[in-house]
């Protein structure tokens, strides 16, 4: 079961050093990228869920690529650490079906 987005939340964050890069906690989107038939739709919020992340309803996004091939999913979803953040990139990288995350 996928942790439930809380939109409040967001208006609860303060970032800690305003207008210097990544400001955790905060509300990221990743994207991964994999063959078309792999079946990333299904799994990418899934993956990033399983980590106690808050993914964003609604804020899956998917794009195949020109000659379709590829697919790329992206998601938004909150996030209290950058090794947090790290460890989503982590997870999805290490699902076979992910050839990279962005």
């Amino acid at each position: 079961m996928m942790k439930k987005f809380d939109p409040q939340q967001i208006e609860r964050i303060h970032a800690e050093n305003p207008g210097q890069g990544f400001q955790f906690p905060g509300e990221f989107e990743i994207t991964a990228v994999g063959h078309a038939n792999a079946g990333l739709e299904q799994r990418v919020a899934k993956l990033v869920a399983a980590l106690d992340l808050a993914v964003r309803d609604g804020s899956e996004r998917v794009r195949p690529s020109s000659n379709g091939n590829f697919v790329s999913v992206s998601v938004t979803f909150t996030c209290p650490s950058r090794e947090m953040y790290e460890a989503a990139h982590a997870a999805l990288r290490e699902d076979a079906a992910v050839k990279w995350t962005l």
